[in-house]
């Protein structure tokens, strides 16, 4: 089982904070020093949850100059809203800059209003995403993209710089759905996913049935998945509880309505806003004892091992430990050392 850290943070300072990045860049260093797999970033747009990852590659350029070893993941960039060419580029840049450690995850994107910035409907967002996978591999390698430029004239074009590596690693960003784990086997790429939608049994079935399709159709690979699930470790089950209670509500609340909003634009009448503060306060509630007592990764070194095990169990590769949920920056920096001491004892399995 490898672990990695991934960020997606609810930033809803009103004033501009230089310290807003600090977790991010002093997380990665340690990731970086010990041993750590990846480092994920988001893109994420117009909305104070994960407003700071508006473009992952970004990001992940600044992050290549603070580490050495520890690969440099977008989780996700959203495919249907940027061109190939633009997102082979820039993650070529990255791959340069850190000497080939760019990964990236590919989304079909799930909020109506980021697609304010998308090159196809909304409704045509997974068809977009499964034709740029073969796109962006095909780029990546310096095939040349038909395009038409400016004047209405016929050109071939290649990106630049050329990559460091030869293949740029992908998966395929799925909130669960059976249809993205498919997709992902026939294209031969990885899966993110989290436990948001699905349960542990849920999921251990879905990636029995990819590496099935991933065997049968790429004479046996076998894929990779990788799992985001919020984390914080210590050394008492009860301070650890105390010590997230505030901050993961207030986070969950944040994302209660966006998620609403993405589902209300499904059904146009659905208003979250109207929910009383007793209902939405429930849908919290349930969320926190959801993710703190079945959908995380919290308590101690020794609460968190059984997870793991059962996650390996289920055919996951990797966790992707979301830390950056609210809690103090140094507290959550901190509870690292505990987090690698899970590590180390996985490792050790």
């Amino acid at each position: 089982m490898d672990f990695s850290l991934f960020y997606f943070a609810d930033d809803s300072t009103p004033d501009g904070d230089a310290g807003r990045y600090e977790l991010l860049l002093e997380g990665a260093r340690f990731a970086d020093r010990h041993g750590f797999r990846a480092v994920w970033t988001p893109e994420r747009h117009f909305h104070p949850f994960g407003g700071l990852y508006p473009n992952p590659s970004v990001v992940g350029a600044a992050l290549a100059m603070v580490t050495n070893t520890v690969a440099i993941r977008a989780g996700s960039v959203v495919a249907p809203l940027h061109h190939p060419l633009r997102i082979a580029e820039e993650w070529s840049v990255v791959d340069n800059l850190s000497g080939g450690r760019a990964g990236v995850s590919l989304a079909s994107g799930w909020h109506p209003v980021d697609f304010a910035l998308g090159r196809v409907p909304y409704e045509d967002r997974k068809r977009a995403l499964a034709d740029g996978i073969e796109q962006l591999r095909g780029l990546w390698r310096g095939d040349g993209h038909e395009v038409v430029d400016g004047n209405g004239v016929p050109a071939t074009v290649r990106i630049f710089p050329p990559p460091v590596q030869r293949e740029l690693p992908l998966w395929v960003t799925s909130a669960g759905d059976a249809g993205t784990f498919r997709t992902a086997a026939a294209t031969r790429a990885g899966v993110l996913t989290h436990l948001l939608h699905q349960d542990v049994d849920e999921l251990a079935a879905k990636i029995a049935a990819y590496r099935r399709t991933a065997r049968e159709t790429h004479d046996g690979w076998e894929g990779h998945v990788v799992l985001m699930l919020h984390t914080f470790l210590g050394t008492d089950r009860d301070e650890v509880r105390a010590t997230v209670d505030g901050p993961l509500r207030a986070y969950l609340r944040s994302s209660v309505h966006l998620l609403a909003r993405s589902f209300g634009a499904l059904d146009p009448d659905f208003d979250i806003d109207a929910l009383e503060d007793e209902d939405l306060d429930f849908l919290v509630d349930q969320s926190f004892d959801t993710y703190f007592g079945q959908r995380g990764l919290f308590g101690t070194v020794e609460d968190a091992a059984p997870v793991v095990e059962r996650l390996r169990g289920a055919g996951v590769d990797e966790i992707a430990c979301l830390i950056d949920f609210g809690i103090g920056t140094k507290t959550v920096l901190d509870g690292l050392h505990h987090l690698n001491t899970l590590r180390e004892a996985s490792a050790a399995h």
